[in-house]
């Protein structure tokens, strides 16, 4: 997935692009280094704007952005996944004694 980096972060193509239309674009956003990413998104960037020590998720809506990852990253998403993965059943036991309900 393609992402795009304003104000030091990254976003999604759908993110992004509402932020765009309330900007006023530089004048001629094709050439990058004619402006900074603090006034105008930088982008589109390959592979959810490429290798990482961590997933990337949009910050505009939370969106995974389908990042490679380092070898740091790769230990680090096994080793959270290892942690959480004993609390499913913790966690889904909540779910029914609260009678919790998820609200998007």
């Amino acid at each position: 997935m393609d992402a795009y980096i304003y104000k030091a972060a990254l976003y999604c193509e759908d993110c992004i692009e509402k932020i765009k239309a309330e900007l006023t674009p530089p004048a001629d956003p094709k050439h990058k280094n004619t402006y900074d990413s603090d006034d105008y998104p930088k982008g589109p960037y390959a592979d959810g704007g490429g290798e990482a020590d961590a997933p990337q998720h949009c910050y505009g809506c939370g969106v995974f952005l389908e990042n490679q990852l380092t070898t740091d990253g790769y230990k680090y998403v096994l080793a959270t996944v290892q942690e959480y993965i004993y609390l499913e059943e913790s966690i889904a036991n909540w779910f029914e004694f609260y009678q919790l309900q998820l609200t998007y």
